[in-house]
């Protein structure tokens, strides 16, 4: 049983682990209005300063935000960049190879 057999409002994936308790926890993000926003890029200053600047910009907007920071290269990879740090809104990249300040980011967000 996969996430979205979960989503449908099958209950648990039988194998012990937590999937279901995670699943409400993001849909109640989401009733909420909180938008997730990955940063990609194995943690170096870069990715640590994009990861700063996307909060300054999301706080600018008046919006709450969860950053995750996705640092494995074989999940960077499937979102198809080549570059680090990239900046994922809405399972989307909208930017990548690049520090973004703030106001670029607002920029962007408000593009979409």
């Amino acid at each position: 049983m996969g996430i979205l057999d979960i989503l449908r409002g099958k209950k648990s994936c039988g194998c012990g682990c937590n999937q279901e308790e995670k699943v409400v926890k993001e849909e109640k993000k989401i009733k909420e209005g909180v938008r997730q926003v990955k940063i990609l890029g194995i943690g170096c200053k870069n990715c640590v300063t994009l990861a700063e600047n996307t909060k300054k910009a999301f706080e600018m907007m008046g919006e709450e935000i969860e950053i995750i920071k996705v640092t494995d290269m074989k999940d960077i990879a499937s979102y198809g960049i080549m570059s680090t740090p990239g900046l994922v809104l809405d399972e989307k990249v909208i930017s990548y190879g690049k520090v973004l300040k703030a106001e670029d980011i607002v920029k962007l967000v408000e593009k979409r």
